[in-house]
């Protein structure tokens, strides 16, 4: 069959609402597809404005079981491309066959692809009760976003972490916010495809008003980037260092020697290059343990002391507890004065299930007789930020970083004016993983209006402004260095007051539209209308 003729038939197919099974299945895995392309990593951004097109022309007039499986096969499409490093972690570390591995991996997606089966459930259920779909829709995909849980958070704004000036409205609700713009205009180009398929007069008034709310996104975002950069280049300004060591994961392990030094020749020959306000190291850098107890004896005399300048690094403390565990960990940020001297300490809060800590293993630790093999660490009970001379520094660990709504509960508990994120991501090899990571977590510095420096094991280290922007990075597995001028910045956000309220009142409200029928049904000519 010719390009034209398959054409003219999908054509045909979509003037019939709703679609068969398998027509609107294959819309679905298009969105999800296209999806993929657009998200970090492949970055094919402009797609972004079309990938849930055929997922929103699917949906039409579909039942709620219908749109719950439309949704779940986009988001398994989606999670299976987006996260295909999941395999290759689980074959290195499970040591299970690769097919084994492969329904591992599956299992994951298919629960991680909730998400979008939420929001194709509650659009058509909402829908079936006579409510716009334009209205059920937007609230279902905020829902989505908001309310399913997930082991590795993404979100659809993040498709456009290359055009800061998209980006700029998650100061007002983080990435969801930024998310809704594009799916608005989704809704405009699919009821514009929609309405020719099907030989109904365009609502214009309709389209313009869609399509108007990226327009508003994009002068804000212009007019809040220079007013950023005009408030961040008035403001005291610190000149920082970071340090990317890249030890091999089991390196890290074997030749913790080895890493310490790397970190120490590094940041001297930075900080003779640069003469540095402080310096970041990577989470987990000083991988010997430390005595709980003896940490303001050990770290300035075992290396702190020869540094010379201020350090902010990632470190495992040890404390014996008398139960089945004998001892347990702490993930922490240590922050130490130009003469070595501990002064801050942070402890990893949200920790690996069974990678880090065992389940439950606190309240009953004779758990950990039956999996000897879960990780022995402990939750940090703190969000205090750490200080460094007159100025507040909010740090967290990992993937924290990946989490909005965590790192503004930390910086509503003291208004810090700087971010670090400590992160190792040899976990996931030479994939697109460690660019995921790092555009993911571009939205924080938006959202809470700092500068934002990572510093990783073994890659993306990098400089985030508070406009999102990216002003330097180091590359993925390779030994290196930075130092920029940051800002020591002030002020609160309309995110950092409100959080996640928004959303949660979008979420009641899909709910009750999922529940609640409208007397009155929409002629077909306005079925997708806001």
């Amino acid at each position: 069959m010719r390009v034209s003729e398959l054409i003219t038939t999908m054509s045909q197919k979509l003037v019939r609402v709703p679609l068969g099974f398998w027509s609107s299945t294959s819309l679905a895995l298009m969105s999800g597809a296209l999806y993929f392309a657009a998200f970090p990593g492949v970055d094919i951004w402009p797609l972004a404005f079309v990938a849930l097109v055929p997922f929103i022309v699917a949906l039409q007039g579909q039942t709620p079981r219908r749109g719950l499986w439309l949704g779940w096969v986009a988001g398994f499409t989606m999670t299976m491309s987006g996260f295909y490093w999941l395999l290759d972690m689980l074959r290195v570390f499970s040591g299970f066959p690769t097919i084994l591995c492969v329904l591992f991996m599956a299992l994951l997606c298919a629960y991680q692809a909730g998400r979008m089966a939420l929001t194709g459930w509650l659009a058509t259920r909402a829908t079936s009760r006579n409510w716009p779909f334009g209205v059920a829709f937007t609230l279902a995909f905020a829902t989505g976003e908001f309310a399913f849980p997930l082991l590795f958070p993404w979100y659809y704004g993040a498709t456009v972490h290359q055009c800061p000036t998209l980006m700029q409205t998650a100061e007002l609700g983080g990435p969801i916010a930024v998310g809704l713009v594009l799916a608005t205009f989704n809704l405009a180009v699919a009821s514009i495809v929609l309405a020719a398929l099907q030989h109904r007069r365009q609502n214009w008034r309709l389209h313009v008003g869609l399509v108007s709310v990226v327009t508003l996104a994009l002068v804000y975002g212009i007019l809040r980037i220079h007013s950023v950069r005009r408030i961040a280049s008035a403001a005291p300004k610190a000149h920082v260092g970071l340090v990317q060591a890249n030890m091999s994961l089991f390196g890290k392990r074997h030749e913790m020697e080895e890493g310490l030094h790397r970190h120490l020749v590094l940041t001297k020959e930075l900080n003779d290059r640069h003469k540095l306000d402080l310096v970041v190291w990577s989470e987990t850098s000083v991988m010997r343990p430390v005595e709980e107890s003896n940490l303001s004896v050990d770290v300035p005399h075992s290396f702190a002391n020869k540094l010379g300048v201020p350090a902010l690094f990632g470190s495992v403390l040890v404390r014996p507890v008398d139960d089945e565990r004998s001892y347990v960990f702490f993930n922490s940020a240590l922050a130490t004065d130009s003469d070595g001297n501990v002064k801050g300490r942070y402890d990893k809060t949200y920790l690996l299930a069974f990678g880090e800590y065992l389940p439950l293993g606190e309240t009953f630790p004779i758990l950990y007789r039956w999996s000897p093999n879960s990780g022995h660490f402990s939750q940090g009970t703190s969000l205090a930020p750490v200080k460094f001379g007159d100025h507040w520094v909010s740090t967290n660990i990992c993937y924290e970083d990946l989490s909005p709504s965590f790192v503004n509960k930390m910086m509503r508990h003291h208004d810090a004016e700087l971010i670090v994120n400590m992160t190792n991501d040899a976990w996931f090899g030479d994939t697109l993983e460690p660019w995921q990571h790092l555009a993911l977590a571009k939205f924080r510095a938006i959202e809470q209006r700092r500068y934002l420096i990572r510093s990783t094991n073994s890659g993306i280290s990098a400089f985030i402004d508070p406009t999102g922007e990216v002003i330097a990075h180091t590359g993925a597995f390779e030994q290196a260095a930075l130092a920029r001028d940051v800002s020591w910045m002030q002020g609160k956000t309309v995110y950092r007051q409100l959080g996640d309220l928004p959303w949660l009142a979008a979420s009641l409200v899909s709910a009750v539209l999922a529940w609640r029928r409208r007397r009155q049904a929409l002629p077909l000519s306005k079925a997708i209308a806001t």
